[in-house]
């Protein structure tokens, strides 16, 4: 395997990633929710993780990536199990249920990045149909997609472990452009990726933007598949296929999703009821909203608001 990428990364900052690591890498699970418990104020937390000890079945409201360095590392969720190579690069949505099998000997790159901290800039919403899935690059030198998210997590792998001014500002920064190359990849594929902004990818990427925003705007009234289509100018079966590769999940999950990740800011806001809250987000049912709600959370919301609030 060709490890040129992985050779550059700062030997500096690895040190520093490692003499860090014993404090960073202690992880808290209650029932099957990981606790994330970032340092002071920050909303990220990285490290270089060197254990041989498997991470049961969990899940967390951060996102997740890592990178293998050394060894193999075994990602298990309940639809699919995924083996990373060095150099590898996995993201792990928010939410997702997830068992980390570790080898004998080994390391990786392991980062977790507070969703809620860069969910609600303005646009950000487009990208929540490609984050809503777990997705793993391959090392590929050759791939254009593959450079452009090493660098950016080198970057920010970097930023991290400095810790110059500014330097959250500066991780989020490259975070988003992160996930701006995994969106156009996820939609594109590498091939046209690498072509830059042709005509065709400039009218796909404009009339998916319409579509995701129009879910945006009315995830709460009863809209359809083939409302969303015809808004965005694609026919019901090529937007159902098109949404299907960009987001991993049908039109009928991703407004389920929407909608739950709808619910749960409102949960934050005591004078509303549970039942209010299910009606606002576009639920028809409280009954369907807390069985929705737990598929995608792992908890009722009942349980959602006491972990948040304390109450």
């Amino acid at each position: 395997m060709d490890t040129t990428l992985l050779d550059s990364l700062d030997k500096e900052m690895l040190l520093k990633c490692r003499s860090v690591s014993a404090a960073q890498s202690h992880r808290i699970i209650e029932g099957d929710q990981e606790i994330v418990k970032y340092f002071s104020a920050q909303s990220t937390k990285i490290w270089y993780n060197d254990q041989t000890d498997s991470f049961p079945l969990h899940w967390h409201y951060a996102v997740e990536i890592i990178m293998p360095l050394e060894n193999t590392y075994l990602v298990r969720t309940k639809k699919e199990e995924i083996t990373l190579n060095p150099g590898d690069i996995l993201i792990i949505p928010a939410g997702e249920l997830h068992e980390l099998i570790t080898p004998e000997s080994g390391s990786r790159m392991i980062g977790l990045f507070d969703y809620a901290a860069i969910s609600n800039l303005n646009g950000f919403s487009s990208l929540t149909p490609f984050l809503s899935q777990l997705t793993c690059i391959k090392n590929d030198p050759e791939s254009p997609v593959y450079v452009r998210v090493f660098n950016l997590l080198n970057q920010i792998f970097y930023e991290y472990t400095t810790q110059n001014s500014f330097y959250e500002l500066v991780i989020y920064s490259r975070l988003i452009s992160f996930f701006v190359a995994v969106g156009r990849y996820k939609m594109l594929g590498d091939k046209d990726y690498s072509l830059g902004d042709t005509n065709r990818q400039k009218e796909l990427s404009q009339k998916l933007a319409i579509a995701f925003d129009y879910i945006d705007t009315h995830y709460t009234e009863e809209v359809t598949l083939e409302d969303v289509a015809f808004v965005a100018g694609f026919s019901k079966f090529h937007f159902s296929r098109l949404f299907k590769q960009c987001s991993g999940q049908n039109f009928h999950e991703y407004l389920c999703f929407k909608r739950v990740k709808a619910s749960e800011v409102l949960l934050l806001k005591p004078e509303l009821s549970v039942t209010e809250i299910a009606f606002q987000a576009g639920f028809a049912s409280l009954s369907t909203f807390n069985r929705t709600f737990k598929t995608i959370n792992h908890c009722s919301p009942t349980e959602y608001r006491a972990l948040c609030t304390g109450k």
